[in-house]
């Protein structure tokens, strides 16, 4: 049986504004150990540590063609994906899910046809400091992350309150709906138990979307025992569980559908098994690209060495664009609103004891 093996980054749980970790994402790699060994070998044969990792080799410029060659031969020759975010823009779209949505879908509105929810979300990113003040929305989107934690009636009403200190009648569309109206709907909506800010769920949904297409038939699903993976397994877990039976298109080339085909997933020590390890490689690698091409890090891989690597199936990012037009035409059809309401329906964080 296919087995991917998958290892993430930059997972901070619900908070989604960590300034030392703008990015998460995951990998996941189709190959087995013995494989993974003698790639490990081949291209770092005088390695003394007793695992590999990214960030340890990457500090070492002299590691970075050895990297390079491997991370092309990962590419060229195993079936992989990796998906990476950036998680303020994440929280941003959650913000346009449920503190703007509910407010268009009262009024009859389908808000994400077409991708408008992005649209939003991007112009929000981009240019929604300059138009409704950096300094306020930032404090905005803080209120929003902590209401949709809390979900008290003070963490909405300051919520409320933060979005009426921002310039939102520079765009009312957006900001409207809580600013103005305080409305009643997207108030629900954020303090639904089991809502959360949490990108695990983001991460693995667009995991499962190429891993599915990529195996014929059942594959199984094996990962490092950290701490964060946890909740990455817990997930992946009731995803296999799940006896639902439905297809949800999310764009132009993603789709999930249940049952998986996906039927086992279990935890091992990274220490012994090289194929998690190039899973921390891969991403690792991913991750630090985009912390380097933002003006966050430097001295790591050359992101222009490292990402005409990809093909255009093996990496799926999520970042705001200004190019609307695309926009639309890859989320022509979407039915993310379906999707949204499926998995809050389904899969939402359990309410702690």
């Amino acid at each position: 049986m296919k087995c991917f093996r998958i290892d993430e980054s930059g997972y901070t749980g619900f908070d989604l504004l960590n300034t030392d970790q703008p990015f998460q994402g995951a990998t996941a790699i189709a190959i087995d150990d013995y494989e993974a060994a003698r790639l490990i070998k081949e291209h770092f044969p005088t390695l003394q540590a007793t695992e590999l990792k990214y960030r340890a080799l990457s500090r070492r410029p002299a590691n970075h063609p050895r990297l390079l060659a491997l991370l092309s031969d990962l590419l060229r020759g195993y079936q992989s994906v990796t998906y990476v975010c950036d998680k303020r823009f994440l929280l941003i779209l959650m913000f346009c899910d449920y503190a703007v949505e509910p407010w268009y879908y009262a009024r009859g509105t389908n808000f994400y046809e077409h991708g408008q929810n992005y649209s939003m979300a991007s112009l929000l990113a981009m240019a929604g400091p300059v138009l409704l003040g950096e300094a306020e929305l930032a404090a905005m989107f803080a209120a929003f992350q902590r209401a949709m934690r809390e979900k008290s009636r003070g963490a909405l009403s300051d919520l409320v309150a933060a979005a009426r200190r921002t310039d939102w009648q520079q765009f009312r569309e957006g900001l409207g709906p809580l600013a103005r109206d305080a409305c009643p709907d997207c108030l629900a909506a954020i303090a639904t138990p089991g809502v959360t800010t949490d990108a695990a769920m983001v991460v693995l949904q667009s995991l499962i979307t190429r891993m599915e297409v990529m195996s014929d038939g059942p594959y199984r699903v094996e990962h490092d025992q950290s701490k964060n993976l946890s909740t990455y397994n817990d997930l992946l877990q009731r995803f296999i569980d799940h006896e639902g039976e439905i297809e949800l298109r999310q764009s132009e080339v993603a789709s999930f559908k249940f049952p998986l085909k996906l039927t086992e997933v279990c935890q091992v020590d990274s220490k012994v098994s090289p194929a998690v390890q190039l899973a921390d490689v891969m991403i690792g690698a991913a991750i630090e690209a985009g912390n380097t091409m933002t003006g966050r890090r430097s001295g790591g891989l050359d992101p222009d060495k490292l990402l005409p690597l990809y093909a255009d199936d093996q990496f799926i990012h999520l970042v705001p664009s200004m190019d609307f037009k695309a926009q639309k035409q890859f989320r022509r059809g979407t039915k993310a609103a379906d999707v949204i309401d499926y998995f809050s329906k389904h899969f939402a964080a359990k309410p702690p004891a």
